[in-house]
């Protein structure tokens, strides 16, 4: 299960650098910060995962 989360984080900060990109290429501020807060997502998704990680060892 923790695999498929940590696949899920990365998965949340990449399509979240694609909005982000893309929001800025075409000017659309709405599509920009969309990206941010989902590249936030992924970030926190993570961190939950690397504690989990460092609580297992």
């Amino acid at each position: 299960m923790a695999a498929d989360e940590k696949t899920q984080a990365k998965t949340e900060q990449a399509k979240g650098k694609v909005k982000e990109v893309a929001g800025r290429a075409v000017g659309n501020e709405r599509l920009t910060a969309e990206g941010r807060a989902d590249q936030a997502k992924g970030d926190a998704r993570q961190a939950k995962e690397k504690a989990k990680d460092a609580f297992k060892h």
